[in-house]
């Protein structure tokens, strides 16, 4: 594990992956915004459509779980959010790819949903009526990322007290808990549920992100296919030229077979 020394308070290079998840949710909530001045009942609308309920995601909303996280309702929500956004998501960038970082956050967003989806399965009577919004969730998997990955670095807990990461995500991960016990008790799971996944994530993802193993594998399956296409075209022109009364050979990889150069006798 990384180990590195006190860190003062400042915001990362605002670049990349972190410019691009922090501008998607700001384009999303003046959208929104500028929607609720001109309508707003179609606003209301937009809000409850692009929000995540589990009712509304198992009879067909399946973009939910993709759409809730740019939903902001309030200025003050918005801005924590963003703000701790740009700071986790612009930390982390600076050890890892642009791409690792956004699927980390994907994949928290979406674990989020699938928790608040699973609880509501299992214990119907919690019945999750309000709709699930922000990007709470993939924050909460990035700060478990950085208190697994670099728990030594030191952060300001609410910007006054200095604390080394792992014990502020586990400062935050028991108020989640006590939350349980609460009325917010779904809102808690859910955000347990994105740290979970995210947790899964670094554990289990490449560096370079799933993106760079996907395309790799492409690449991978692409040349094989080539490679078959060059052999059945030089057991084609093997054919050929001995119907020419000529012979010629190649490997298994369609590359011609010299077996000494100064020997003319196989063109003959």
């Amino acid at each position: 594990m990384p180990r590195f020394g006190a860190t003062p308070f400042s915001f990362p290079e605002f670049r990349g992956a972190t410019r691009r998840l922090v501008l998607w949710n700001l384009i999303a909530y003046f959208a929104l915004l500028l929607a609720q001045l001109a309508f707003t009942q179609q606003a209301i609308s937009l809000n409850a459509l692009f929000s995540f309920t589990p009712s509304a995601f198992l009879h067909g909303y399946f973009w939910q779980p993709f759409t809730y996280s740019l939903i902001h309702p309030y200025l003050t929500g918005a801005l924590f959010e963003l703000l701790s956004l740009w700071f986790l998501a612009g930390f982390l960038e600076s050890y890892h790819s642009a791409k690792w970082v956004t699927g980390l956050y994907l994949a928290s967003v979406l674990g989020t949903a699938a928790a608040v989806t699973a609880i509501d399965a299992i214990i119907p009577t919690l019945g999750y009526s309000m709709p699930l919004y922000g990007c709470f969730g993939g924050i909460f998997g990035l700060l478990v990322a950085i208190g697994v990955l670099y728990g030594d670095v030191e952060f300001l807990l609410f910007f006054t007290i200095g604390i080394k990461a792992r014990y502020m995500v586990a400062v935050y991960a028991l108020i989640a808990f006590a939350m349980l016990f609460g009325q917010q008790r779904v809102y808690a799971f859910a955000q347990l549920g994105g740290a979970l996944v995210g947790l899964l994530y670094i554990r289990l993802a490449p560096r370079h992100g799933f993106s760079f193993i996907f395309s790799e594998r492409w690449y991978a399956l692409r040349n094989r296919y080539y490679r078959w296409k060059r052999h059945r075209a030089a057991r084609k022109f093997e054919v050929y030229m001995r119907s020419q009364g000529r012979t010629v050979r190649f490997d298994g990889n369609g590359h011609p077979i010299d077996d000494d150069p100064s020997d003319k006798s196989q063109w003959n």
